[in-house]
């Protein structure tokens, strides 16, 4: 290159700067020298201090490129400040190791959040991450919202729900953020984190995988099965009055029933109680905490040789000012007895995975516990009412449709209010026609008021039905009825996603995109039901005391079979292990030949979650309630004449939808 061209000068410090190894500095200590926290995405604004979370700091510095480990595992519980150590990493990767760079969230909605609340906050309010990342520009191309260039690399945000942001470019760090939450199979290409990760090959051992989340459901948590393969550290802290080194545990931490302001924790060496205001000393360095690997020797030693190191930490280390010891009390007294609770309890609070009741409930208990209200009607609770319709082939061209009608009402309550079978050939449009005319129904409220379905929902069924499904749910279009399909796993973003849209044969054309298709977490939503189902009832002393039925009840009542009851409770989770991967998973196996009541339940419940009832305030249940007072006064009988609750098969549309009430040309049955 000659000497007197213009720039030369420039190109050969770059070229220096390229051969320079990058700086000896962690990311604990560019984030105490270099981090500032914004009110707008920070409880505590200022500047960062790693003293504030001791516990995060060999974490981070397992971050930092002088660090041999190239895995990075972190099993925690919410309120540890685990996001700001992500953050911390990205900012030390922009100015000191700068290289591509792939943040994942749960989905793109998360990820945008996550941009638009916490990655852009700290470039404004850190000044060398401002002078190197402009604010981003819509024309931009190199600094949007989800993308930032910097001088040697860019950082990539995207969804764990993006297969395509989960694919292609190379990146030498990654950060999987809350992966539990993340799709078992992202659009057929496989595991979510398996394609991210493969995008770090080319970097070798100069790459850096940071996968952190809270726990999820025993046998189906991602953390749990990547902390199970680590060194599994845990933070040890000191004894104040004995010095003794320990990880704290829940079942050490004691206090007075229903006072939970009594809590201490009970040191397992010297018995002594410790009271929360020790915790900032317990916590320091330099007063002994540590981390410790508890793996056994030979997975420690294999874990280092592959080069993964795996924390976990509970919210009993959370700082003070954060989430109290005293709080964690009055949580676990308010979840106790509590399914639902106690497993966001064990999750989010103690950072461990929840493990399912998966037997399935007595089925005699439950048919001799039946109500005394008549199925055909719906009870005072219900207000809004789903169907779900399972498909059963035959053999020789028999066939049938198992549907169930369910009231949904508040608290997660649900009363079955009629069972049907159509029986015929699911090839041919007879029982199809049935199923059209069922869908136009009433079943009679106990105040008298006839109410319609207010949605549909239908499993595809297996590949040699599906084209008549979805010939049907395309008659019936998009108001009423919707197409559904199980999946396997459990509720990692929400327990129904969609819709994908699927290409539908009718008459031997091809209709692109003919039919909007649900997927549903089906275990999910057995569970929900089968926690519901072992709920007690009320005792008469607690009705009269003004006691009702337990959130999420489940409400059978009489004309429900036997054979409907253990077709409910025909299923059971159970623990297998993967000959291939060596892990167990949870799978729903069959313990009788027909489940079909408990499949309809599913998709019942489905369509339901779909239109909001788990998110109804107590406003829209009052709105229901009046449209049905309204509607007994305008169907009042006369003076003197009783009035009979029939139902009414309405003439069939061929659409469904309209109002849930049964009102049509000022008749109401």
């Amino acid at each position: 290159m000659p000497e007197d061209y213009e720039g030369s000068a420039d190109i050969l410090a770059a070229w220096r700067a390229g051969l320079a190894p990058e700086p000896d500095l962690t990311v604990t200590e560019w984030s105490d020298a270099k981090r500032y926290l914004s009110s707008k995405g920070a409880a505590e604004p200022g500047k960062y201090s790693s003293a504030r979370t001791p516990y995060l700091r060999a974490i981070m510095d397992a971050l930092s490129p002088s660090h041999p480990a190239q895995k990075i595992i972190f099993a925690k519980s919410a309120q540890v400040g685990a996001t700001e150590c992500g953050i911390n990493w990205i900012g030390h990767c922009i100015e000191v190791a700068p290289g591509p760079f792939l943040a994942v969230q749960a989905n793109e909605i998360t990820a945008k959040r996550f941009a638009r609340q916490r990655i852009e906050p700290m470039i404004e309010a850190s000044p060398t991450i401002r002078a190197i990342i402009a604010p981003a520009k819509s024309r931009d191309a190199g600094n949007t919202q989800l993308e930032k260039s910097f001088r040697g690399g860019h950082l990539i945000i995207t969804g764990g729900n993006s297969a395509a942001g989960l694919r292609s470019m190379p990146m030498r760090f990654i950060h999987l953020d809350e992966v539990d939450a993340y799709k078992d199979d992202l659009d057929d290409e496989g595991d979510p984190v398996a394609l991210a990760e493969a995008r770090t090959q080319t970097f070798g051992r100069r790459k850096k995988i940071f996968i952190s989340s809270t726990p999820t459901v025993k046998g189906a948590s991602r953390i749990e099965t990547e902390w199970e393969l680590t060194d599994q550290n845990r933070y040890f802290v000191p004894c104040p009055h004995c010095l003794g080194l320990q990880w704290l545990k829940f079942e050490r931490l004691r206090w007075d029933r229903g006072d939970p302001r009594s809590v201490r924790y009970v040191c397992e060496h010297c018995e002594a109680p410790i009271e929360e205001r020790h915790k900032s000393w317990m916590l320091a360095t330099e007063n002994g905490a540590c981390w410790q690997a508890t793996a056994d020797p030979e997975q420690v030693q294999a874990a280092r040789d592959a080069g993964l190191i795996g924390f976990h930490i509970s919210g009993l280390y959370s700082p003070i000012g954060w989430l109290g010891w005293s709080e964690i009390a009055a949580k676990f007294e308010a979840a106790k007895g509590k399914d639902a609770q106690m497993k966001a309890f064990k999750n989010t609070v103690l950072g461990e995975t929840w493990e399912e009741r998966g037997e399935a409930p007595d089925w005699e208990r439950l048919y001799e516990r039946r109500e005394p209200w008549l199925m055909g009607t719906v009870p005072a609770g219900g207000l809004m009412l789903t169907m779900g319709v399972d498909v059963q082939r035959g053999s020789g061209g028999l066939g049938r449709l198992e549907a169930d009608v369910w009231a949904w009402g508040r608290n997660g309550e649900s009363w079955l209010v009629e069972h049907f079978t159509l029986d015929g050939d699911v090839t041919k449009d007879d029982v199809w026609a049935s199923l059209s005319l069922l869908c136009d129904q009433t079943w009679p409220h106990e105040n008298g008021m006839p109410m319609k379905l207010a949605r549909v929902g239908i499993d595809t069924g297996d590949g040699m039905t599906v084209d008549q499904v979805y010939a049907w749910v395309r008659k019936m279009g998009r108001g009423q009825v919707i197409a559904l399909k199980g999946r396997g796993g459990f509720d990692r973003v929400a327990p129904v996603d969609g819709p994908s849209y699927v290409d539908v044969t009718e008459g031997g054309k091809k209709i692109s995109r003919g039919v909007a298709l649900w997927n549903v977490a089906v275990s999910t939503f057995k569970l929900e039901t089968y926690r519901g189902l072992r709920l007690a009832s009320p005792t008469d002393e607690e009705r009269a005391g003004g006691g009702g039925y337990p959130a999420g009840f489940v409400h059978l009542g009489q004309g429900c079979t036997a054979e409907w009851v253990k077709q409910l409770t025909a299923e059971q989770l159970v623990a297998r292990k993967n000959k291939r991967t060596g892990f167990s998973a949870s799978e729903w196996v069959k313990t009788r030949d027909r489940n079909e009541a408990l499949d309809c339940r599913v998709y019942a419940r489905a369509v339901a979650w779909l239109m909001g009832v788990d998110r109804w305030d107590e406003a829209r249940w009052v709105d229901l309630e009046a449209q049905l007072v309204v509607a007994d006064a305008e169907t009042a009988a006369p003076a003197g004449q009783p009035r009979m609750p029939q139902r009414r098969r309405a003439p069939s549309s061929g659409q469904g939808g309209g109002d849930w009430f049964g009102k049509s040309k000022g008749s109401w049955f």
